[in-house]
C-alpha cells in the first residue's frame, strides 16, 4: 500500500504552494523576525528605493511568465482537441442494436464479405480458427450412440491421424488418374465441431478427436503439385452460431454448404454467387436422421435459394433411367424424413447439371466425387461452371460403362473436386468405393 493512503500522511496536495500564498505569508506582520521582549528584530530597516525597483520588476517578470505559461497551455489544448476531432472527418453512430446488426448480417450472407481470392488466414492451410459456440452451460447426454445438447443431436468423431494419412494417400493416388485436370479436395467438419462446446470434447464428457487438427494433417500429406485442398473449416467456423447445421440430422444446411462453397470460390479466385441474389425458399418440419437415435429433439427448417438464372438438371438414377428437371431444387418436397431431398432430388448415380449464369465460363466443368454432404453444395458451382457433373461415389459404378477418369476426359471435364464429411473420409468402405470409380 502507498504510504499516501495512511493518515498520518503530510498530504503536499493540500499545502497550498503558490507564488501568492508564498508572497502573502511573507508579508504578515506576526511573521517578522522579533525578539522575545519584542525589541526590534536584529537589523531591521527600512528597505532602500533600489530594493524596491526591484521587488516590482520581479513581479512584472514573474506576471509575464504566468501569462506565457497559460498561453502555451491555451495552444496546446487546442491542438490536442484539434487531433482528436481527426479534422472534417464525421463518425456516424448507428442506433441499430448490435444482436439486430449480426441477425441481418447472418441472414443473407454476400459474396463480397471476403473478396474473391483474398481470403487471408481463413483460407490458409496451416491456420484452423476455433469454433466458439454460444454456451448455456447446460448439460447434455448420450444417446443411441450420438450426443444431445440443447435438444440437438451430435455425431461424434474419433478419427485418428493414420486415417488422415490414409485418406489423403487415396486422394494423392486418385489424382494421378486424372492428368491434364485440377484436382481439389474439401473436407468437411461435422456439427460436433462447430456447435457443441469445447467443455464437451477436450477432456470432457465425449473427449472426441479435434476435427481442425485431423483435417490439417490430411491436408498436409496430399501432395500439392496434384491436388489443391481447401480449407473451408474456417468459414464455418465464423459462422458458428448461425444456422448451419439441422438439429435433427447429421448433414448441414444450405446456408452451411453455401459456406464452404464461398471458401472454395474464394480459394480459386471465382466470383461466388451472392444469397442476396437470389429467392430463398423454406420448407418447415423436417425431422432428421438423427431423430431415430434419440427422442426429443427440435424439428428443422431446411432452407434453400433460387437463382437469378436458369439451371437444367439431368439425373440419371439407379435403373439406367434418365429425367431431366429445370432446377437443381425439387420444390415439391414436403416436411418430415425426407426434406434434405429438396437439394438435387437425394442421392443419384450421376447428376448433370448445365448452367445459364453469365459468371459461368465457357468450357469450365466440374466433377463432383461426393457423398450426401455434397448434395447442398453442387447447385452453387453453377455460378462459375457451364456444367456441374455430381459423381455419387457409392453408385456411379452401376450405370456408367468407363471408368471416372475416362468418363471425365469424354466429357470435357476441367475441374475435379473430392468433396467428403469427415466422417466419411474415415470410412474404409466408402473409401474403397471412391477408388473404384478409377478401376
Amino acid at each position: 500500500m502507498s504510504d499516501r493512503n495512511r493518515d498520518d500522511y503530510f498530504n503536499l496536495d493540500n499545502f497550498d504552494d503558490s507564488i501568492d500564498s508564498r508572497e502573502y505569508r511573507r508579508r504578515q506582520p506576526n511573521r517578522r523576525q522579533t525578539s522575545y521582549n519584542s525589541n526590534p528584530s536584529y537589523n531591521r530597516r527600512r528597505p532602500s528605493k533600489r530594493r524596491n525597483r526591484t521587488r516590482t520588476r520581479n513581479r512584472i517578470l514573474i506576471v509575464v511568465a504566468l501569462v506565457l505559461v497559460l498561453a502555451l497551455i491555451i495552444t496546446l489544448i487546442v491542438v490536442a482537441l484539434k487531433g482528436c476531432g481527426g479534422g472534417n472527418k464525421t463518425v456516424t453512430v448507428s442506433t441499430e442494436p448490435k444482436s439486430k446488426q449480426t441477425d441481418i448480417a447472418n441472414d443473407t450472407p454476400d459474396a463480397t464479405e471476403v473478396p474473391a481470392g483474398q481470403g487471408g488466414d481463413s483460407l490458409a492451410l496451416d491456420v484452423f480458427k476455433k469454433a466458439n459456440p454460444t454456451d448455456n452451460n447446460s448439460d447434455g447426454y448420450e444417446a443411441g450412440g450420438i450426443y444431445v445438447w440443447n435438444q440437438t443431436g451430435f455425431e461424434l468423431f474419433y478419427g485418428t491421424d493414420d486415417g488422415a494419412e490414409i485418406y489423403a494417400d487415396t486422394i494423392n493416388t486418385l489424382a494421378d488418374k486424372l492428368v491434364g485436370m485440377n484436382v481439389y479436395s474439401l473436407m468437411i467438419p461435422n456439427h460436433t465441431e462447430m456447435g457443441l462446446p469445447e467443455r464437451f470434447s477436450t477432456g470432457g464428457t465425449v473427449n472426441t478427436t479435434s476435427q481442425a487438427d485431423h483435417i490439417k494433417h490430411a491436408y498436409e500429406k496430399m501432395d500439392k503439385t496434384k491436388v489443391t485442398p481447401i480449407n473451408a473449416y474456417n468459414y464455418l467456423s465464423e459462422h458458428c452460431n448461425d444456422y448451419i447445421y439441422f438439429n435433427s440430422d447429421h448433414h448441414w444446411t444450405g446456408l452451411g454448404s453455401y459456406y464452404a462453397y464461398k471458401a472454395f470460390a474464394d480459394t480459386l479466385g471465382m466470383n461466388a454467387l451472392s444469397l442476396s441474389d437470389c429467392t430463398e425458399k423454406t420448407i418447415e418440419g423436417f425431422t432428421g436422421s438423427l431423430t431415430n437415435n434419440a427422442d426429443g429433439l427440435k424439428t428443422d427448417t431446411v432452407h434453400y435459394w433460387h437463382f437469378p438464372y436458369s439451371v437444367s438438371m439431368e439425373i440419371h438414377d439407379e435403373y439406367g433411367g434418365v429425367n431431366n428437371y429445370d432446377s437443381p431444387y425439387f420444390d415439391g418436397e414436403a416436411g418430415g424424413g425426407l426434406a434434405y431431398g429438396v437439394f438435387i432430388y437425394g442421392d443419384n448415380p450421376l447428376t448433370v447439371m448445365k448452367s445459364a449464369s453469365q459468371n459461368a465460363e465457357s468450357g469450365k466443368r466440374i466433377a463432383v466425387v461426393k457423398e450426401s454432404y455434397g448434395n447442398a453444395f453442387v447447385p452453387y458451382l453453377t455460378q462459375n461452371y457451364e456444367e456441374v457433373h455430381v459423381v455419387d461415389m457409392r453408385s456411379f459404378k452401376q450405370i456408367s460403362t468407363v471408368d471416372l477418369a475416362s468418363y471425365c476426359r469424354q466429357n470435357g471435364i476441367t475441374d475435379v473436386l473430392f468433396l467428403n464429411g469427415v466422417m466419411s473420409a474415415n470410412n474404409g468402405d466408402l473409401l474403397d468405393d471412391m477408388e473404384g470409380l478409377f478401376q
